[in-house]
């Protein structure tokens, strides 16, 4: 996982993004009941269309999805958009959540997987049902996604992007540490792949010291594992890329700390991290779109569910976007998050959808 979005900061221009993708695929029509056995080939309203956003358990990054999915109820009237985090990172008791939304007549799942092994599994479960599902923030692992569409980080670029970032700051030489998230999680592994693509480029100037998996679970976990990696082998790093949320947050405050000399690239916009990248602390992070994810996810899945639009081809993964964010950009940023909303909307309405 990853993070984030100051909805705050968001939420106001995502309200003329949102109305600009309600031209070319209207959920407009003739008011009729929706979820299973409503006739596949009949359109509904908006109104009939309830979305549940249900990550795999509590993290800071799927926080914007309250207003990302609050935004998209209101600008596209949908009957409801709700939030709900209480998985606790188990695939069996996400399973169960989200049958029992189902049973209060949520119709439409965006679903951040526990288990991205088995989370196909549950997706075609739903599908079954008669639901759209999207899986948003994480692609299942290997090359098919049951769901309607996966809208997520392009991981391994952003990973990437990170990493080059990274090695600019270190001069172009030195040894770079690799922070990062559950090693089962499919994301993970290709943030992994990422780092290495970039640290092959420079012909053995960087070399990766070390990867240190597992530390994302919390805040707590991540500041140990950086206070350990400091204590161990401060003064033999040169850099430090994080892929997950904790372990950049930690990396920030933990480097500053130690007052060495290393160069640190995180990930997301936590307040500390963007405040660490205006006072010189950390060289850059990597923003990716929670917001975005839930406000173009849900008016995508409503779309879907009031048989407005169908995927021209089902389960096609989409990249949410990532920006570099540097002193140069920390103050303007997101409206390079914002353009990368709108270029997602445009391709639904032209390469992933077909409306009516």
């Amino acid at each position: 996982m990853s993070k984030f979005a100051h909805p705050a900061k968001v939420a106001g221009a995502m309200s003329l993004l949102l109305a600009v993708a309600l031209t070319g695929c209207s959920t407009k029509s003739a008011d009729s009941s929706s979820g299973a056995g409503t006739d596949a080939g009949a359109k509904s309203s908006a109104s009939s269309v309830k979305v549940a956003l249900v990550p795999g358990g509590a993290h800071p990054y799927f926080q914007p999805w309250k207003d990302g999915g609050t935004a998209a109820k209101g600008e596209f009237s949908l009957g409801d958009v709700t939030f709900n985090e209480t998985a606790e990172w188990d695939q069996a008791k996400q399973n169960s959540l989200l049958t029992s939304m189902a049973a209060q007549g949520y119709n439409a799942f965006g679903i951040f997987g526990v288990s991205p092994t088995d989370i196909n599994a549950t997706f075609s479960d739903l599908k079954s049902k008669g639901f759209a599902v999207a899986s948003l923030a994480s692609c299942p692992a290997g090359d098919v996604n049951k769901a309607d569409f996966c809208l997520s980080t392009d991981v391994e670029s952003a990973a990437y992007k990170a990493t080059k970032t990274a090695i600019e700051a270190m001069g172009g030489q030195g040894a770079l540490v690799h922070l990062t998230g559950n090693n089962v999680d499919s994301n993970t592994q290709r943030r992994i792949v990422g780092v290495k693509k970039a640290l092959d480029e420079t012909g053995g100037k960087v070399t990766l010291l070390t990867t240190v998996t597992d530390i994302d679970k919390d805040l707590q976990t991540a500041q140990k594992a950086v206070s350990d990696l400091l204590t161990a082998q401060g003064k033999s790093i040169n850099g430090i890329v994080t892929t997950a949320y904790n372990p950049g947050v930690a990396a920030a405050a933990g480097v500053k700390s130690s007052g060495l000399p290393i160069k640190v690239v995180a990930i997301d916009d936590d307040a500390k991290i963007l405040a660490g990248i205006k006072e010189g602390s950390v060289s850059a992070t990597i923003a990716q779109n929670p917001f975005g994810q839930a406000s173009v996810g849900a008016w995508a899945l409503g779309q879907l569910q009031s048989k407005a639009c169908t995927m021209k081809t089902p389960g096609v993964v989409i990249d949410s976007g990532s920006v570099v964010v540097t002193k140069a950009n920390v103050d303007t940023y997101d409206t390079e998050r914002k353009a990368a909303d709108k270029a997602v909307t445009a391709d639904f309405k032209s390469k992933y959808f077909t409306c009516a």
